[in-house]
Formats: C-alpha cells, structure tokens, sequence
C-alpha cells in the first residue's frame, strides 16, 4: 500500500499561512482520491503502472465527478475501467446529493419552494455547482410516492 507523506503532495506549499477552513476541502478532497485509488487498485489486483499476473483488468483515464459533502463541492477524478464499471464504495450510483442537502431539498418542496427556487436556497447553502431542476424533480418524485 503506498504511504501518504504530506511534505511530497500538492498541499505541502498551502500549510504556510493558510487557515484551517481553506484547506479542509482539499483535505477531504486529497483523502478521498487516495481512498479510491486504493480501491481501484483492490478491484484491478495491482497498482496503477504494476506488471503483476494476478492483474484482472486496466484502467483508462478518469472521470470528473463532484460530489457535495459538509465541506463544499468536491471535485474527484473517478477511474475508468477498460471492461465493466467502477464506481467507489464512497460514492452512491447517480447521487450528488449528500442528506443534509436532501433534507433541505424536501424540506423546501413541502414547504411550496419552487424547483427552480430550489437551486439558489443550495447555492445559499454554500455549494456553488448548485442542483439542477431534474435532481429537484427526482428527489420530490421520491417524496410524492
């Protein structure tokens, strides 16, 4: 399992002067890259790059996806396999929406928020890439069941 040494990554230059509210997005964004990367390479049987016989696939390339957590947007490059799929465990199948956002997003439906309007009480809520009117409609969809 490869290690984690903070003085050799990208965040090392931001510790100087940076408060801890600035870097706890990218620290969760950092963890969870590495999360799925040791995921990926469980799934493939060898690391990224490792010659191995008991290799059961390859990746090829990623896909950007940003997920919505408690600390903000964050953006994750999830990897693509040659055959079949891979979705990490820490993502769940078509799901931007963390609870706390659900939450906010039905609450505002049963209270007579429009769709529409929906979008700019998430952006209040701090998550700048918003929620798209079809989410909205999916999620209140769930409710009307």
């Amino acid at each position: 399992m490869p290690s984690f040494n903070l003085a050799s990554t990208e965040l090392a230059p931001r510790l100087d002067g940076s408060s801890a509210g600035e870097l706890i997005p990218e620290l969760v964004c950092h963890g969870l890259q590495q999360l799925i990367e040791l995921e990926v390479a469980a799934v493939l049987g060898a690391e990224r790059h490792e010659r191995s016989e008991d290799r059961l696939g390859y990746s090829n390339g990623y896909l950007p996806r940003v997920p919505t957590a408690q600390a903000g947007d964050i953006d994750l490059l999830i990897p693509k396999l040659r055959t079949g799929g891979f979705l990490p465990s820490i993502l769940e199948p078509r799901r931007r929406v963390d609870q706390a956002l659900y939450g906010v997003v039905t609450e505002a439906y049963i209270g007579g928020i429009f769709t529409r309007k929906v979008d700019t009480l998430v952006a209040a809520l701090g998550v700048q890439s918003g929620i798209s009117t079809s989410q909205v409609s999916r999620i209140c969809q769930e409710i009307d069941q």
